[in-house]
């Protein structure tokens, strides 16, 4: 049975599916010795190499994780920035198999929730325009926002690569020059919350991502920090783009003779007389 090259590199955890796309295209990609194309089809005994290394298939399934990260304004999401400014790659836990893949991008002045994968199938379902994922947002405003410039942010409105909608607007305070919305929308073009406003006559003076589809920004977070998603959230994430979550099997901690730790049985924990 043949399957994608492209979903077989991203499944290996070296990128989203658009991203092995791209290697492809630009020649990095080999299938038994030949220059590999995009739309070509491998199977199993197929000899894959990207940039010259061969594909090892016992490792073409790493490890199933999603990791928060809280991104601050500044940082690229990128891997390479000619500007040398700090990137969100730059600190993330080191992995023993596959790379980290983040899913979409914020951009520069956005704050918020980032995601990152090993997984490159799941990124490529949560990027994937037919998911209709939802993404929202925290948004500050500069400038009067009127009852029909909502209205008509809700209806759509043109944009110069094609028309758009926030799927759902909340005034969050009332009153100031800065005023601050929730706002929903299910597409992931560039700086599309910005244009959005900007094509009301009114400019975002800040912008945080809180929510990605059904994870949130912990409220605990602070910028700059990350964390791992539980196996529950992680099984609902995949379960949301119709995905199998394989649960990671228990592996037991071994011990300084290099066998395994026989699990010690815990004693009954003393009652204390100290109340909280």
């Amino acid at each position: 049975m043949s399957e994608k090259l492209q979903k077989v590199l991203a499944r290996a955890g070296l990128g989203s599916r658009r991203q092995m796309e791209e290697w492809i295209a630009a020649g990095r990609v080999t299938v038994n010795g030949q220059a590999a194309g995009l739309g070509d089809r491998v199977a199993e005994s197929d000899q894959i190499e990207v940039d010259g290394r061969p594909l090892e298939r016992e490792q073409a399934a790493p490890e199933q994780k999603v990791l928060l990260y809280y991104k601050p304004t500044g940082e690229v999401t990128s891997r390479a920035d000619d500007q040398h400014r700090p990137l969100v790659f730059d600190n993330l836990p080191a992995l023993e198999n596959g790379r980290w893949i983040a899913v979409g991008r914020l951009d520069v002045n956005t704050s918020g929730l980032l995601l990152f994968t090993t997984d490159g199938e799941l990124a490529n379902r949560l990027m994937h325009p037919s998911s209709r994922i939802e993404r929202e947002y925290a948004v500050r405003v500069l400038g009067e926002v009127t009852p029909e410039m909502i209205l008509r942010l809700q209806e759509g409105v043109e944009l110069e690569d094609g028309r758009a909608r926030f799927e759902r607007i909340e005034q969050l305070t009332e009153g100031a020059a800065n005023e601050w919305f929730r706002v929903q929308l299910r597409e992931g073009r560039k700086r599309e919350v910005r244009r959005l406003w900007e094509s009301q006559g009114v400019k975002v003076s800040r912008l945080i991502r809180i929510r990605f589809g059904p994870v949130e920004l912990p409220r605990a977070m602070k910028r700059g920090e990350m964390k791992l998603l539980s196996p529950g959230k992680l099984r609902g994430l995949y379960q949301r783009v119709g995905l199998e979550y394989r649960a990671p099997e228990p592996s037991r901690r071994p011990s300084p003779h290099g066998r395994p730790q026989a699990k010690r049985r815990q004693a009954p924990a003393r009652r204390s007389r100290r109340t909280s």
